[in-house]
């Protein structure tokens, strides 16, 4: 079951980037924002910072290769993905350590729980980029739209 899971979040993660590289490497497009939040290369950009801010915490030993995305970081579509691979292979290593010790340090309740966190939080912020997509009138297609279902073929 362990091996089930840790393959629950590689096809979540792979979704995110799936995501990531429908949209057109267009730096004008990655600052559009449906509100006065994040804009679409924020939005990704708090994701892989969440998961390093989850590292401090649990695992501070997988920060070793991974950098934080800073505020005025010019974004792209390429510097985005190359760091969610990257946090998203540590957080393999965080989930396969928390399952073995059957906790995530500083989380509450349990290992599984966390990956739920996780998968929920990410989640939550594809659906913003997705409406920020929609609301500047650049939409995903149907194909990307229904393919992030596709759980089974990512």
């Amino acid at each position: 079951m362990i091996q089930q899971l840790i393959e629950t979040w590689q096809i979540h993660n792979r979704i995110n980037l799936y995501l990531l590289d429908s949209i057109e490497e267009d730096s004008t497009l990655l600052n559009t924002a449906s509100s006065k939040g994040r804009n679409i290369g924020e939005q990704f950009a708090h994701i892989h910072n969440v998961r390093l801010m989850w590292f401090r915490e649990s695992a501070p030993e997988l920060l070793d290769s991974l950098v934080k995305i800073e505020k005025d970081e010019a974004l792209t579509v390429e510097s985005l993905k190359y760091n969610l691979v990257a946090s998203g292979k540590a957080v393999e290593s965080l989930l396969e350590k928390g399952f073995k010790e059957n906790r995530i340090k500083g989380f509450k309740p349990h290992p599984i729980a966390y990956l739920g966190y996780l998968v929920s939080h990410e989640s939550h912020h594809r659906g913003q980029i997705i409406l920020s997509l929609k609301q500047s009138n650049k939409p995903v297609s149907r194909k990307t739209g229904f393919g992030m279902w596709e759980w089974g073929t990512r």
